[in-house]
């Protein structure tokens, strides 16, 4: 039986109208993400986005590849709102077998007129096999999920100040 991977969800908002949200997301996700997790003016001229995670007092980083594999826009009807969808995956920029390979949605709609949703649902494969398996139980899941929220969170953080 294969290991379908472990799921990781979770969610922000953005203090600004969905359409300001999709748009700068439809634009140009990639450079989103980069600036988003980039902390550091020293490191903003890297290609790859960095996801960075402090764990027991241990600061755990690692630069990633992000691709936005498709954007997809769901008009609203009489019983829905509109809905952005990007299909995004991710893996470490420099040894991406020591790290897990990220395959998920970052989902984006209004919760109001001025506040908009986004909602990541991601599966991940811990790298090295059964060995990796044991690594991820014990430790291995709770950084990546830290990381997928510290991800999140970023992009939020981001699009809440430059939409201001």
């Amino acid at each position: 039986m294969r290991d379908k991977g472990h799921e990781i969800r979770c969610y922000d908002y953005v203090n600004h109208s969905y359409d300001r949200v999709r748009d700068a997301l439809k634009q140009n996700a990639l450079t989103v993400f980069q600036s988003a997790t980039k902390t550091a003016a020293s490191r903003a001229q890297s290609v790859a986005a960095e996801l960075r995670v402090d764990f027991g007092g241990i600061g755990v980083k690692a630069d990633i590849n992000i691709i936005v594999k498709n954007v997809e826009e769901r008009v609203p009807d009489s019983s829905s709102s509109p809905s952005t969808t990007l299909l995004l995956e991710w893996e470490a920029a420099t040894m991406p077998r020591f790290f897990p390979l990220m395959k998920g949605t970052l989902s984006v709609y209004p919760l109001t007129s001025a506040e908009t949703q986004l909602d990541f649902s991601g599966i991940y494969q811990p790298p090295f096999g059964t060995v990796g398996k044991t690594m991820n139980a014990i430790v291995g899941h709770r950084i990546a999920e830290v990381s997928v929220h510290r991800f999140v969170s970023d992009v939020a953080g981001y699009l809440r100040q430059t939409l201001g």
